[in-house]
Order: structure tokens, then sequence, then C-alpha cells
């Protein structure tokens, strides 16, 4: 016998099986065997290397330029790796460009808006005139046009081409993609994925992700897993060949002119060599059963593809006719209705499940972003983060609320109505609604509040009852965008906070309870700051991942010795305590049970001391100190917290108390004059005093000493998770920056890109109006600069020039908040 040792095999990384190889799949899978994961199978239940699935009809349409940069970044990539691959000698990404068309005059300031969103994202783009739309798009009348945003970098993918090359890419290392499986199950043991089940056999696996597209929820519900996407069908024609195109394009290439949106109409059109397709967003919504589309038959047409429904497309037809001539003496050769995916927010539906761990969804996702979103899930699964934020693409990220049936059929409905309409960003959707209230909303509504939404929440933004306050108070004019969902009032409210005292509802703001004998260790190692204080005690902190970027940030009170109440931001800070919390510490949501009511200025504790035996003085109920009291007749819960710059306290109690304490408050607070107050004016009090908003100002992309928390973090505390990451930072190459616009009537209202020396150079995150500064105050994300250094920040193709300052811009000393 031979007493030589042979090598054990080179490891191919955990059993992954991805269900589904339409354009998310195979990208995924080329994805993961590039980092290493080898053994991965891909199940399809059609025939490859066109399934059936909406990839198998996608036009290929790619335009990167939106108002979510994570998005953005996701289309980017994907004309970066598919103009890499080709197919059969051809490529699989061909930049014909992009033109969005205006024909009205919103479009156009809107093209404006989008055109710094390009700047902001690192897109090239352009806005041109009619004549060199006409240039650009010769069939177009351009008497019609008011003008365009052209992005010559853009294009069209060939998504089944592009399947087929990474296809064969990753089986060179190793993985195996097996057509005509029709998953019937998933099995697991405990709350861990361990196999899929098919009609031809079951495969074996450490991590599944469902890429199944719109038969996601069917993969879904085999899982025990909510997917809260909607299946749609969407318009799509063909015309009969068109002289005006004879000879035009190679019919190789397809198409030599940029994509054409005309989104007033909500239509797109593009070159199938001497034919135009056009795909319409005009039609009614129509919803699809996943449930009820069968898999690929051979003998019957694609089960993506639904029968064109003439009358639906009949009003956009005439709309191209209108732009394009040439088509008056054309005709319809043909057209389909193909299903694809929508969520209730318009967003994919990204990660790993609680509910069953080793579950992945990559879904509701169009050919658009599907590079990007498969490299962001690999790098997910194999280290543990994705180089990007995704808390916007997060399974995470709903509300219990919004995962109904009812609610996802809605909102992915509207998302379908409105995919080009113009949306501020501070637009509430219409439906359904209200959903979620405070016990404060029939007061509220008394004092005519002006409801926006967030969350499923019902959030005033200011109050009309204060509309005498603000007579009186010069606030600058604003142009018609800005002035949507805005009010002169919010000056009224903020100048009360200042002066007097103001009730703020903060119901909607997160609330986790931990308890448990190992409640504090299990807090301390998962945040930055110091926890280990008496109880009473209040300290803000930070959530990072592995790698130092800021998951959140949170305020956590030491009720007792083993009880602590968390203020959080979103599901997904919940769903990360409860994936590490070890054995015998109790996480749970307390939100919807319980309501909060900011009382904030310097007559606040003129308000609540006669409503309290407990001492409320500065000395006994010091700042960032807790204590559980009674106000009036209604138990609350205490916090010296400020995040407008002024003196007072967040006070929780009960939901079935609510409504008493804030009558109590007002009745109390009628002798000094107390407002009702709203979202609008807090934002511009916080942005006063340099208060960060997680999500917008701060992400995992971001660290602590970058974003300008690093106060935060307490590297004498012992182990925490991403101590050793900021140990091995250098210097920060950008900082999350504060500005003062220069003209005190100028405001922005955030993502407007910022030029430095002409260049541009980053981006706002947080923009208000700061009424006690008499000057709009930005937040913007910029290499470091010195306080005094002139920058400019694009809105709508003006350059407005601002000032960095130093921060906090109020109240430096924080004489206000510690009185």
């Amino acid at each position: 016998m031979s007493l030589a040792r042979t090598s054990p095999a080179p490891s191919r990384g955990p059993r992954v099986v991805v269900i589904g190889a339409g354009i998310v799949g195979c990208s995924l899978a080329d994805e993961l065997t590039a980092r290493g994961w080898t053994d991965v199978t891909v199940l399809e239940q059609g025939p490859l290397p066109a399934p059936g699935g909406s990839t198998s009809h996608a036009p290929g349409l790619v335009f990167r330029t939106g108002p979510s940069r994570t998005m953005t970044e996701f289309a980017k990539y994907t004309v970066e790796k598919f103009g890499s691959l080709d197919a059969d000698g051809l490529p699989c990404f061909t930049p014909v460009g992009g033109l969005e068309l205006a024909t009205t005059p919103e479009r156009w300031a809107d093209l404006h808006r989008k055109a710094g969103l390009a700047a902001s994202w690192g897109v090239r783009a352009e806005l041109v005139g009619p004549g060199r739309c006409r240039e650009l798009w010769p069939l177009i009348d351009e008497g019609q046009v008011y003008g365009g945003f052209h992005t010559p970098d853009d294009g069209l993918a060939r998504a089944v081409p592009a399947c087929r090359a990474q296809m064969a890419r990753a089986r060179t290392r190793g993985a195996r993609f097996l057509d005509r499986h029709t998953v019937t199950g998933i099995e697991r043991d405990g709350d861990r994925v361990t196999a899929v089940v098919t009609d031809r056999g079951t495969f074996p696996a450490d991590h599944v992700v469902s890429a199944a597209g719109f038969w996601g929820p069917v993969i879904g519900r085999m899982a025990g897993v909510d997917v809260p996407l909607l299946p749609l069908a969407h318009q799509y024609a063909k015309t009969a060949p068109l002289p005006e195109l004879a000879g035009v394009n190679d019919p190789l290439a397809e198409a030599s002119r940029p994509i054409l949106r005309h989104q007033d109409r909500d239509l797109y059109v593009r070159e199938h060599v001497d034919r135009l397709g056009i795909g319409s967003y005009a039609h009614r919504p129509l919803p699809v059963d996943p449930f009820a589309v069968p898999a690929f038959d051979d003998a019957a047409a694609m089960p993506s593809s639904y029968p064109f429904t003439e009358d639906d497309f009949a009003p956009s037809w005439e709309d191209c006719r209108r732009l394009i001539p040439s088509l008056r003496a054309a005709e319809i050769a043909e057209g389909f209705n193909g299903v694809f995916s929508f969520t209730s927010d318009g967003m994919p539906v990204l990660g790993e499940s609680r509910a069953l761990r080793g579950f992945w969804l990559a879904e509701a996702v169009w050919v658009t972003h599907s590079a990007g979103v498969a490299r962001a899930v690999a790098e997910w699964m194999v280290d543990g983060r994705a180089s990007l934020d995704l808390h916007e693409c997060e399974l995470t990220r709903f509300e219990d609320a919004q995962r109904s049936p009812a609610y996802v059929a809605e909102r992915g409905a509207r998302q379908f109505v409105e995919v080009y309409d113009v949306i501020h960003p501070l637009q509430p959707p219409d439906h359904p609604r209200p959903l979620r209230v405070s016990p404060f909303h029939v007061r509220q509504r008394e004092l005519g509040a002006v409801f926006l939404e967030g969350g499923g929440w019902e959030r005033p933004h200011w109050y009309e009852a204060n509309a005498a306050l603000a007579e009186g108070i010069e606030v600058p004019g604003r142009d018609e965008w800005a002035a949507r969902h805005w009010s002169p009032v919010a000056a009224a409210e903020a100048r009360a906070t200042r002066e007097g005292v103001a009730l703020y509802d903060m119901t909607p703001l997160r609330r986790l309870e931990v308890v448990g004998p190992g409640a504090l260790a299990f807090l301390q190692h998962m945040t930055t700051n110091n926890l280990a204080k008496r109880p009473g005690s209040v300290t803000y902190t930070l959530l990072l991942d592995e790698a130092g970027g800021i998951r959140s940030d949170l305020t956590v009170a030491r009720l007792g010795p083993d009880r602590f109440q968390v203020g959080a931001n979103s599901p997904a800070d919940l769903d990360r305590l409860l994936r590490c919390a070890p054995a015998g510490v109790h996480v749970r949501d307390i939100t919807s049970g319980t309501c909060c009511v900011g009382v904030w200025g310097p007559l606040a504790r003129a308000l609540v001391q006669p409503l309290t035996r407990d001492d409320f003085s500065h000395k006994a109920f010091g700042y960032f100190r807790a204590m559980e009291t009674y106000v009036g007749h209604v138990p609350v819960t205490a916090m010296r917290l400020s995040y407008v710059g002024e003196l007072g306290w967040e006070l929780y109690t009960t939901a079935d108390l609510g409504l008493h304490l804030w009558d109590t408050l007002w009745e109390a607070g009628r002798e000094h004059g107390v407002v009702a107050a709203g979202r609008s004016a807090f934002n511009s009090l916080r942005l006063e005093k340099g208060y960060r908003a997680w999500g917008h100002d701060m992400t995992t992309e971001h660290t602590p000493y970058e974003a300008g928390v690093g106060f935060a973090v307490r590297m004498d505390k012992g182990d925490f998770v991403g101590r050793a990451a900021l140990e091995a930072l250098g210097p920060p190459r950008r900082r999350l920056t504060p500005l003062l616009l220069d003209d005190p009537a100028a405001v922005v209202l955030g993502k407007e890109p910022v030029y430095v020396d002409g260049v541009p150079a980053g981006y706002v995150t947080s923009a208000a109006y700061g009424y006690t500064l008499g000057r709009c105050v930005a937040y913007a994300w910029l290499p470091p600069l010195t306080a005094g250094s002139g920058v400019g920040i694009e809105y709508f193709g003006e350059k407005v020039p601002a000032t960095v300052a130093d921060e906090p811009l109020f109240d430096p000393e924080m004489t206000r908040i510690r009185r």
C-alpha cells in the first residue's frame, strides 16, 4: 500500500441551487463562480437558452439614470458587463444611446432635473434642443418637442445571448444548468434550507436562490417565504417594415438610433432593423396570477407572452403616429402582452429570508439592472455584504401592513401606471390610505394636518391651523417644483419650536424592546458606543457591518439592568437583531402598541413639569437620560432627547393612552402657546443642527468617520461588529459636508450634483430651508473641503452657489438643549 498522501480537492464552496435560468439566474451563476463558489446548479422549468420567462421577450432597453443611486449603479454595471460579452460573435450590448423627449413644459423641466441626477451618479448625458432631437431621430416631428435628454452610453441589451454567454463562462468554472426541471418543493431542516425538489429529482443545497421572475411567489410559497410582487402584462408591438428604415440598420446589429422614450404618453420605441418596436405603459393594468401561468410547452406559446389586446393599444398607436408622422401609413404587424414583475415601491426584492436561512430572493429584477443585482447578491452571499447600499431593495424593508396581497396588488398596479410619470420625491401614493395612524390622528385632522405617508404611516407635514402664525414671517417664494408638498406654515412651526413649545408626533419611529440576562453584552457587541451605563441612561450608537459601513443608527435607552428600548430606523434593524440575538435575549418590535410625542422648545419644561411629580430640572433629569414616570394620568417613558436642537423630551406610552397623553399636553400647553408641528419643520430644524438621517445621509457605503458620527464609536470598550475594519481605515477621502446656499431665496431638495471647480464632485443627500438661519441647508458627499470653500449645486440646470460651513450651524455650544 502506498503511504503517499493525496491533496484534498480544492473547495468548490457551498452547494448553491439557483431557481430560474433567466437573465438574473444566469448572471448570478456567473458572478458566484467568478468568486470561487463553483458548486452551482441552475434549475429551469423551460428549455434553454430561452425558457419562456420575462427574459425571453424582453425588449432589452437599458436606461441608467433614475432617482435611485443604487438602481443606477446596477444598470451601469449591466452596461459594463454586457458590453464585454459576446455570443456567436455578436456583442450582447449595443450602445445606441437613449433619447427621452419632452413634449410638455413639465417634462422638459423634469429632464433638467434628470440631467442633474445623471451628473450626481456619474452618467454621461446632455440636454438637447428640438433640432438635435431630430438629428438623432429623423422620423420624429420636432415641432412637438421642447427638447430631449440624451444619454449616449445607454443602449440595447440582447438578453438571451447574454444568458448564453454567461452560462458558457459559468460552466467552464463548474456550474451546471439543467432545463426542463420543474421545482415542486423546498426541503428544510428546522430553519435552514436543505434541498430543492423537482419533478426529475432532489438537489441538496446549502443556499437556494429564487430568481424565478414572476413565478417568484410560487417558489416562495413552497419555502414558506412571502414574495411581495405583482406580475403584470405590458404591451409590445412591432410595425410592418417601414420604407424610411430600409437600408438604415445592419440586420445583425438591429438598431443604430437611440432608444426613444415618449414618457408624456407612456411610450418607448426602438428599432428592429427596418421595423419599429413600441412598448406602452399607457394601458390599464393587466395583472396576472403567477400560480396560473404554466411552464413552457413546446406546442404552445411562450408562457410569459399573452395575446395582444388591440383595443388597449389603440390610443398609444395614435400617440405614436402623432410623434412619428411616417407611421400614419404603417400598420402593426404583430404584438403581445408580455408578463413581468412589479413591487409596491418599484424596487427589486433581494436578500436572505430569516424564516428560512439559506433561502435567498433575487426577484422583481428587469434586464436593465440584472447584472448589477447579480453582482450585489453574489457579494452578499460570498462576502457577507454587498459593496453597494441595498436598503431600498432588501426584502426586510416592507412593514407587515405592506405585505398583504391586497396592498401588493394595489400598489404594484399603481407602480405600472406611474412608471413614466413625473413623481415628486415627497409625493405620497393615494391608496390605500389611511392605513396606519397614530393615536393622535383624530386631533391632527381637527388641526388641519396635511399628511404625507411613510412606511404606511400617516405623517403630518404641517398643520393648516398654524396658518395665521405664518402671517408676517418672511419666507422666500419657491419655484413650482420646490413648492409642491410644502407650505410657509412650516416656517411658523419651526419658529414656534425655537421660541415657544411644539408637539411632534414621533409615533412612526421604530421602537424595539431588547430584554434578557445577556441583553447588554449582546447590544455591546452589535453596536459601536458604550452602553454599559447605569439604568436611566440613553446612548446614541451605530449598527455597523463587518466592513465598517453604517447599517443604521440607534438610540438605546437602558431602562433596567437587562431591559433596553431601542429607537431604530427600519424593519431591517429588527431583522438584524433577531438574526444575531443569542439564546435568552428577546427582541421584539413594540412600535404598533406604543406611541410617542416629542415636546420641544424653550418652554417645554414649563409645559411638562406641572404635569408630573418627578423633577424635570436639568440637574435632576439631564440630557440623554430616561425616566419612567407619569404625565397627568398617563404612565410614560420620558427620554431627554432632542432632534430639533431645543430643550425637550420624547414621551412614550401605550397606544391606548396616546390620545389622553396628547390632550393632557395640549390643554396644559395652551397658556404657553403650544402648537402642533409637522415633519417639514422637523426636517428643517434637524438639518440646522446637523443631525443625520440614516438611509439619506449615510448608509453601509459610509464609515462613521466619513459621515461625521465618529463620536458614537468607542474603540476602548471591547470588540464589536465592524471594529477591526475601522482600525484598518486610512484618512477619509470624502466627507458628509454641510453647505449653506449663498442666496437666501434659493432652495434645493436633495440628490442634486455638487460641482467643485466646475466639475461634478459629489451629490446632495438632504436639504431643507433653515428658517432660523435664513438660508437653505444642504448636506452633500464631497471630497474633504475647508470651511468657506465655494461650490455650485445644480438645480434644474442652474448652478446655485453654496459655501462649505462649519457644523453644527445652529447653537454649536448646545446651550439650548442643555438648560
